[in-house]
């Protein structure tokens, strides 16, 4: 049975992102990433074992983020028109943290990433709008635009890894000089797994509501 109220939503969470002067580099193989960067396991407050590690990280060159998913039977199926069916990583931010805002502004941003559907069936990213929102932000892509998302993935038969860079241009409002803390929320969904989500669920409105998301503070 589920539980009506799920543990995480008695919380406001807050967690230092971690500052890296040299980022990880973006191949796809994770070179770089530590037990620093993993965000926090959020799912074992409902005593969910998550079932791939995700990292992150800052500077001043934007946003990085990887995972990590094994255990694969299905073949990959990701498609960035419909991005939200299959296997994909997203990443919600709010550059203004505005945490009683139900209905996201211009600082609010949908980022997705998939670790292969691109060219050449290569890994693709980009972003979305956040349904209901007061203001949008502009899109962007890894594969048009003069300021692309960086994407890396590699594939195997019972595993793939995937890590992105979202540089400062693609950040609506990204100044962490003024503003170190930030709305972040991601949720990885794999066909094998199901879904790992960082705070709440679906059936909560994370994908319309930041005040849902976690804060994160860019702490050098």
């Amino acid at each position: 049975m589920n539980q009506l109220i799920p543990n995480r939503l008695l919380f406001d969470f807050e967690f230092p992102l971690r500052y890296r002067k040299k980022a990880p580099p973006i191949d796809g193989e994770l070179t770089g990433w530590t037990d620093k960067d993993l965000l926090p396991p959020l799912d074992l407050l409902e005593d969910h074992e998550p079932f791939a590690p995700v990292w992150a990280c800052w500077n001043e060159t934007g946003l990085f983020i990887a995972c990590r998913v094994e255990g694969k039977q299905k073949p990959l199926r990701c498609d960035p028109k419909v991005f939200w069916k299959g296997d994909n990583l997203r990443l919600c931010t709010d550059m203004r943290d505005a945490r009683k805002n139900k209905r996201a502004t211009r600082y609010c941003q949908q980022f997705f990433f998939l670790p292969t559907g691109g060219k050449g069936n290569a890994a693709v990213a980009g972003s979305a709008n956040i349904l209901r929102a007061r203001e949008g932000a502009p899109l962007h892509s890894s594969e048009r635009g003069v300021h692309r998302i960086k994407v890396a993935s590699s594939v195997v038969s019972d595993q793939f890894t995937l890590e992105a860079h979202i540089p400062t241009a693609c950040l609506a409002g990204f100044d962490p000089d003024e503003h170190d803390r930030i709305g972040f929320y991601y949720i990885l969904e794999d066909r094998d797994h199901g879904q790992q989500f960082f705070t709440v669920d679906d059936e909560l409105n994370w994908h319309i509501d930041p005040s849902t998301w976690a804060t994160a503070v860019l702490a050098r």
